[in-house]
């Protein structure tokens, strides 16, 4: 029977096609990078060739604000502002006759007519004025005016430069320089420019000034058609390729003078550039052809020293010793296989001398694993009680939603007929909401991770708004004007809300809260009339999760955390809380007390500005029922609003319709949405970008501000929210 033998090759030609196929990669992408650095010194150039036309057109500017400084200093003589036309005369030819690039000075008066040139006697006949239009236009705006370039009678060009002038009378002149197109010439000649480079100034009509080549030529006659043609369709300043007068292919770069009008253009032949990538091309193919020849040179000297050297390690495995050994997978290439089946031979051998090794260290390894497996499950369920919290708020977050939401839409139309279980959902709402917070706040809380915004707070005023934040609550209420403590605002408000609400629960008919100073503490006194503490359950009632037995239906509800928190707040404040009972059903009483702070004065009440209506907002929001709630909401506020369930939907929206808000979901099915923003922020036009999430800790607020965030709203975001969210950025309160 023939035994059936696979296809094998040998190493040294295993290695020269790896060789081949290693290059063949670095081939493409040495053209690629010849190509993109080509591209790159192609640009640098073109951005070279722009600073130098901006720099030569500040030249010529200057140039022409030289002159009109001269003309502005010769209209301050004596002769002028008395009217002495005459005087003013020998003035003005004696100034043309010290400049030697002017041919001369005219003046003209309001009407257009010439009151004498230089050139000329005073009193001679008029001439002809050369390039009306700016005349008209100097003594129209009565600011300084280049003309076009022309030719006079006698052939030589001159470009007018004009100012309007007065005298004490109030009478309205224009003064004209008329200069040579030779003194603009001397402002190329200055400049260093690249060999081959063809320079223009240009007037406002596309007419040559002044020429780096062939000046005497082409003065006073139009450039070529395709820089005009570039000129006319690329705005005030670019880069791109024209031909020369001379049929010369170049690329040209030119700016537009803001002052005058004028254009100064630079082009440089494009076959430099051409010239320079050829030859780049050349040197790297013949490069890569001397690699491919010195590798393949050594991949066979190579080949030849790994063959000898599986042979030998054949021999030395296959000494090793006659025995049991292990299984090596078959390999295609011939001396890998010879060499495999001599280290089977030995790994047989090898195998029966490592076991007793194997079973003394055995038992010191499960010790370690055993230690290490410890302290990973205890890390690991120190993570994932912290990640279960975190995503148990967001995903019991992404339901309160459209639930909010909806709520905040019945409260929009106020239908008489629902009030009532308008207000029984309203308050399971925000009894639920509580329990969120509260599981998310303990667990900041045990990690260590709360943190406090300290400031200056009247805890008077603080203590006033939390208890009218509860209305259907009889509370007795004692406080004074002001009581000035250091804290946060915020979960002061927190510590008072928890109380209030713990006293609703438990509490009887009446509350009372009591506020106080007691030498350098305040003291906050929340005390009822309701069931009472044992001294069993007062010794542990502000533990976490720990509560007082309840009836099995638990009207009373909580998860056991809100004291918990009330004392760690407290206690990050660098005060403390008691509570205390007389027994069960003689009510209860907590004090808290806190350091006092610094008075400072209290702001002016500034009253929250309407969202400005009719804004169109895009919202982004992979739930259905959240988005159909939301926008509904919105719509009944007044805004426009598009709904998109991912990320591509929403940036086609934003591609296809101008927006000036979008509230954005993070947790998307395609993308997140901290890349949204960044793909809205760079694709489409400016917006203002709100964060919508069931995510609510500081880090994510952090992480949505660094996204490019303006707002960040915690799942439920109730109509206010979204009202806050809409507004512009510079209405929204701190």
């Amino acid at each position: 029977m023939r035994v059936f033998r696979p296809f094998t090759i040998s190493l040294r030609s295993l290695l020269l096609l790896l060789t081949a196929l290693g290059l063949l990669p670095l081939a493409l992408l040495g053209v690629w990078s010849i190509h993109t650095a080509s591209q790159s010194q192609q640009r640098e150039q073109e951005r070279a060739l722009l600073d130098l036309a901006r720099a030569l057109s500040s030249a010529a500017d200057a140039e022409l604000d030289g002159v009109v400084a001269t003309l502005t200093g010769m209209a301050r003589t004596p002769a002028l502002a008395a009217g002495d036309i005459a005087g003013f005369y020998e003035v003005a030819r004696a100034q043309a006759q010290t400049q030697p690039q002017w041919l001369g000075v005219i003046m003209t008066d309001a009407d257009g007519r010439m009151l004498f040139r230089t050139g000329a006697p005073f009193g001679a006949a008029p001439g002809a004025i050369a390039d009306p239009a700016s005349l008209r236009e100097v003594l129209a705006v009565r600011h300084p005016v280049v003309g076009r370039v022309a030719r006079g009678p006698s052939g030589r060009a001159a470009v007018p430069v004009r100012i309007p002038v007065s005298d004490t009378n109030g009478r309205l002149y224009a003064l004209t320089a008329v200069i040579r197109p030779d003194r603009l010439l001397r402002v190329i000649e200055r400049q260093v420019v690249p060999d081959g480079a063809v320079i223009s100034i240009i007037d406002a009509d596309g007419m040559l000034v002044a020429r780096s080549s062939r000046h005497a030529e082409t003065v006073g006659h139009p450039t070529s058609p395709t820089l005009r043609t570039l000129i006319r369709a690329a705005g005030r300043e670019n880069v791109g390729p024209t031909v020369t007068l001379e049929g010369v292919p170049v690329t040209s770069a030119y700016t537009t003078s803001s002052r005058f009008g004028w254009v100064v253009a630079v082009g440089t032949p494009s076959a430099l550039l051409r010239s320079a990538r050829i030859e780049s091309f050349a040197t790297y193919g013949i490069g890569l052809v001397i690699s491919l020849l010195v590798c393949i040179i050594a991949a066979t000297l190579l080949a030849a020293r790994i063959v000898r050297g599986t042979r030998q390690l054949q021999l030395a495995a296959a000494a090793l010793g006659a025995g049991e050994g292990v299984t090596v997978p078959p390999s295609r290439i011939r001396e890998l296989r010879t060499m495999g089946e001599g280290l089977e031979a030995a790994a047989r051998q090898r195998t029966a001398h490592e076991q007793e090794r194997s079973t003394l260290l055995a038992s010191l390894r499960e010790a370690l694993d055993k230690r290490e497996h410890a302290l990973a499950q205890a890390r690991d369920a120190g993570r994932a009680k912290d990640e279960f919290l975190a995503v148990l708020g967001h995903e019991l977050r992404n339901p309160l939603s459209p639930i909010v939401a909806s709520l905040d839409l019945m409260d929009l139309r106020d239908e008489a007929a629902n009030r009532r279980e308008r207000a029984v959902l309203r308050r399971q709402v925000n009894h639920l909401r509580r329990l969120v917070d509260d599981l998310l706040d303990v667990s900041r809380i045990t990690s260590g991770k709360l943190q406090l915004e300290s400031h200056a707070v009247n805890l008077a005023d603080l203590v006033r708004q939390a208890v009218a934040a509860f209305p259907t609550q009889k509370i007795e209420l004692t406080v004074p004007p002001a009581v000035w403590v250091q804290g946060d605002d915020s979960r002061l408000a927190q510590v008072l809300n928890n109380l209030l609400s713990n006293a609703a629960r438990f509490g009887g008919t009446v509350t009372r809260v009591t506020l106080a100073t007691e030498g350098r503490h305040a003291r906050l006194c929340v005390a009822d009339n309701g069931v009472g503490m044992s001294p069993e359950l007062l010794a542990h009632v502000f533990e976490p999760f720990f509560q007082a037995p309840q009836q099995l239906a638990r009207r009373t509800g909580g998860l056991g955390l809100g004291l918990a928190i009330v004392r760690r707040i407290v206690e990050l404040h660098g005060g403390h809380v008691a509570a205390h009972s007389a027994g069960p059903g003689q009510g209860s009483r907590f004090d808290v007390m806190l350091p006092l702070g610094q008075e400072v004065a209290a702001p002016a009440p500034t009253e929250l500005p309407a969202t400005a209506p009719g804004l169109r907002v895009l919202l982004v929001d992979d739930n259905e029922d959240a988005a159909v709630t939301s926008a509904a909401l919105l719509e009944g506020i007044g805004h426009q609003v598009r709904v998109a369930h991912s990320a591509t939907e929403a940036l086609a929206l934003g591609r296809q319709y101008a927006h000036d808000v979008a509230i954005l979901d993070i947790g998307l099915p395609d993308m997140d949405g901290y890349t949204l923003a960044a793909a809205l922020r760079r694709d489409v036009a400016p917006m203002r970008l709100v964060a919508l999430t069931g995510y609510g800790q500081a880090s994510d607020k952090e992480r949505a501000a660094r996204a490019g965030f303006d707002m960040h709203l915690t799942k439920p975001a109730s109509a206010d929210d979204l009202r806050r969210a809409t507004m512009p950025a510079a209405l929204v309160p701190d």
